[in-house]
């Protein structure tokens, strides 16, 4: 690191522990509140779950000092206060998963600090392109290999191996990301070269043109075979915002969006279950379907919201166990209904905070492949958290996915933390080298 570079450091790191000190002090005390409001009493687990996020949260701040000192300092301490409030909630909606998501939370630190110490450099991933995206696309579609694939609530989304279980695809989807950085960054030059299209739009050579209709089947793939309508507009989604900011070409754009048109419609057409969604996201509230299967999650989840009103009824204090998949994919609802629309207006503030820094790192990115990755993990967010939120919402049709540092689940806890760590680096820029002599 050059000298000029460490008068920022420094500061940087002394906001970097304050601020994960105050994201300690939210974790811990909603977990408290939470107790208080479920039973009364300060849980008894406190000083187990207490030490984890404490000794979590303090091992992530050394390692971020020592191998990114540069990273910006609200990445990690705003990711932490989201994995807190997810703690806190599925902790109020059962003890036993709680127990299990603390695992998950101390395995995804982990994660976050052995990913930032063999990453010194996020240069370094550039060298092995197609190795990783092979391996992306390989766990992608693990979960159809017959003999360990498992289909739940209708996603064929999980492998079992004897007793662990996991969603390969959660992994996959930030492998995915940085081979699409590293293959559109060399191809960009490339890519944007029009020499045809219709009026105003302006398109490249139809070779060209081939990795959007690749990634186009291979979304429309994810939803035949794997029946996860959220994954398919996730994985999609998030090729189709790198390649246009790879190209600078608004036609991408356009292009990207009538092929979703299109693929949403053929989806609609040939699944059950695709129209199934879009029946119970314009009649939810029906009377007639209200305690229908489907159609009860949504408007359960639209009751416990509305319940919850300006304020919410208080952490440990309403009835979000009402609401099916309430740790899962409702979680967000199951929030608005004991934090109120504050509750939820903060948490939504938190994700553009997240959000924001990681674009914010990309646009600080000297080089286009560093650039386009930290755009990617933070457009996998956006999305991700947009799919999620806007079909408990009723924005949009609701799909399968997790509310990412939030929801109850391993497989998405641990990714999430994984992509945290590669977005700090690109933040930090390269790990400091100090010298093994003295001077």
């Amino acid at each position: 690191m050059s000298q000029a570079a460490l008068p920022r450091g420094r500061p940087r790191q002394g906001a970097q522990i304050a601020f994960t000190a105050l994201a300690l002090v939210i974790a811990v005390g909603a977990y408290v509140l939470a107790g208080l409001g479920k039973r009364g009493q300060v849980p008894i687990t406190l000083a187990l779950y207490g030490s984890i996020f404490a000794v979590g949260f303090a091992a992530a701040a050394l390692v971020i000092r020592r191998f990114a000192p540069g990273a910006d300092p609200a990445l990690f301490p705003t990711a932490a206060v989201l994995t807190g409030l997810g703690f806190a909630t599925i902790f109020r909606l059962s003890g036993g998963l709680a127990a299990e998501q603390a695992t998950w939370v101390a395995i995804g630190l982990g994660a976050f600090c052995i990913t930032l110490v063999l990453v010194r450099d996020h240069r370094q991933l550039d060298a092995y392109t197609y190795t990783i995206g092979l391996i992306g696309i390989v766990l992608l579609l693990l979960p159809i290999v017959p003999g360990i694939g498992r289909t739940i609530n209708g996603a064929r989304l999980w492998v079992k191996v004897g007793p662990i279980g996991f969603q390969p695809s959660e992994i996959g989807k930030v492998l995915i990301v940085v081979f699409l950085a590293s293959y559109l960054n060399q191809k960009r030059e490339l890519l944007r070269v029009a020499t045809g299209g219709v009026g105003r739009l302006r398109l490249p050579p139809a070779k060209h043109l081939m990795p959007v209709l690749l990634a186009w089947g291979a979304s429309l793939a994810v939803l035949f075979i794997q029946r996860d309508l959220g994954a398919s507009l996730l994985y999609f989604g998030i090729f189709v915002v790198m390649l246009w900011v790879a190209t600078g070409r608004l036609a991408y754009l356009l292009l990207g969006l009538l092929l979703f048109a299109l693929g949403a419609g053929f989806g609609y057409a040939a699944f059950d279950h695709v129209q199934l969604r879009v029946d119970v996201w314009l009649h939810a509230l029906d009377p007639a379907k209200v305690f229908d299967v489907g159609y009860g999650q949504l408007a359960q989840a639209q009751f416990g919201m509305a319940t919850g009103g300006l304020v919410g009824m208080g952490l440990g204090q309403g009835s979000p166990g009402l609401i099916p998949f309430a740790p899962t994919d409702f979680i967000f609802a199951a929030i608005g209904e004991e934090l109120g629309m504050l509750g939820t207006v903060g948490v939504l503030l938190l994700y553009v905070v997240l959000v924001g820094k990681g674009l914010q790192a990309a646009l600080a990115c000297p080089d286009g492949f560093g650039r386009l990755l930290a755009t990617g993990l933070a457009a996998a967010v956006a999305l991700q958290t947009f799919v999620i939120v806007g079909g408990v919402t009723r924005v949009i049709p609701l799909t399968g996915v997790t509310l990412p540092f939030v929801s109850y689940g391993g497989s998405s806890l641990v990714s999430n933390f994984v992509l945290l760590a590669l977005l700090v680096r690109v933040s930090a820029g390269p790990a400091p080298v100090r010298p093994k002599g003295g001077g």
